[in-house]
């Protein structure tokens, strides 16, 4: 992981930990954290009303490029049911779904390259606190809650943060991250001089636990930890938001380029309805969106991609009224703490970076 420009803003403007992931991971189609065997037949009876697409002609549909933030995964898996099931080419819309650029999703959204595309509560302040921010806003949480947090082999007994003293952290050296982990340490009572930063150098979290690479690391529990549990490895895991709720930030996001969507607001509310009943399908039928992601990017490990569906499903939405919503006190609470910390070039306004609008 490169560490150039890591004093610039909140996470820089070399590889971000997220990109870092893709490029390791084997080629586009490929999805990060697992040597992948395969969706094999798991998909062969997956419904699909794609040919409801050919209904909206391309001369009346506005077209869309929705970038994703990196190779497909269960966090995408209301998008690909959009496309599956025909909602998109019900709503009048023609969307291609593209993989980032190098440097990231967030900056093709910002030019304009991308109409829209997946982000992050994090990545968007980074971008509000420059001297020259990109037009680009959150319009949707994908996931309601951080889901986020740090997971060590079971028999090291890594049960909290303190407890991550005297052992090694895989790290990805950017300034939000080792912040977020000295914070939860200290706030545990631990000692953060005592936990040993190694380079993060894997494309696989569960794989560099098992070759003692590192003791702890920070992962995604919808993916990683679900790894682990597919693979049968022991582990512990313990969650940001259970140490300070102020991490409980919105991860990821749908953004919107700011000129589109006040050229096009309708198409914008269009694609957010659409994509609404993906994940709303995901929710009440995780076995049958996990089987769409699967046709659709069959690269994918079947076994993983259903057992994450299966934890997902109970966090699209969680104890929000509806997908998609953002809670603006929790929104504000993270912005403010990076403004406490000093991890953004300039002060951010904590109400900034997002519009809830479009949303319906």
């Amino acid at each position: 992981m490169s560490d150039k420009n890591l004093s610039r803003g909140l996470l820089g403007k070399g590889l971000d930990r997220r990109q870092f992931v893709s490029l390791a991971a084997a080629g586009a189609a490929a999805t990060a954290g697992l040597s992948l065997v395969g969706c094999g037949n798991d998909s062969a009876d997956a419904p699909s009303d794609s040919d409801a697409a050919s209904d909206a002609s391309a001369g009346d549909a506005t077209k869309i490029s929705f970038v994703l933030d990196y190779t497909p995964n269960t966090n995408h898996t209301g998008i690909y049911v959009a496309l599956d099931q025909g909602y998109f080419a019900e709503e009048g819309l023609d969307v291609e779904i593209i993989q980032p650029p190098a440097d990231g999703a967030d900056a093709l959204i910002g030019a304009g390259g991308a109409q829209m595309g997946v982000s992050y509560q994090d990545y968007i302040a980074n971008n509000l606190a420059s001297d020259q921010p990109m037009p680009y806003s959150a319009v949707a949480a994908i996931i309601q809650h951080n889901t986020s947090g740090i997971m060590s082999r079971a028999e090291d007994g890594i049960t909290h943060p303190s407890a991550m003293e005297g052992h090694t952290y895989a790290t990805w050296n950017m300034p939000v991250e080792q912040a977020t982990v000295r914070d939860i340490v200290e706030a545990d009572g631990g000692d953060w001089s005592k936990v040993e930063l190694v380079p993060y150098e894997v494309d696989d979290e569960v794989s560099g636990l098992r070759a003692n690479m590192f003791d702890t690391v920070w992962v995604y529990e919808a993916w990683a930890v679900q790894n682990a549990v597919v693979q049968d490895f022991p582990y512990n895991y313990f969650s940001f938001i259970s140490v300070d709720p102020v991490f409980d930030y919105y991860t990821p996001v749908i953004a919107a380029n700011d000129d589109f969507a006040a050229q096009n607001p309708d198409a914008v509310r269009a694609f957010l309805r659409a994509v609404k009943r993906g994940y709303e399908y995901a929710v009440e039928n995780p076995d049958g969106a996990a089987d769409i992601l699967c046709a659709q990017v069959p690269e994918l490990d079947s076994d993983l991609v259903h057992q994450s569906q299966t934890y997902l499903a109970d966090q699209y939405v969680a104890d929000a009224e509806s997908w998609g919503v953002i809670d603006p006190d929790r929104w504000a609470a993270f912005y403010q703490w990076l403004n406490d910390n000093n991890l953004v070039e300039n002060q951010l306004d904590v109400n900034a970076g997002y519009d809830l609008s479009f949303l319906e």
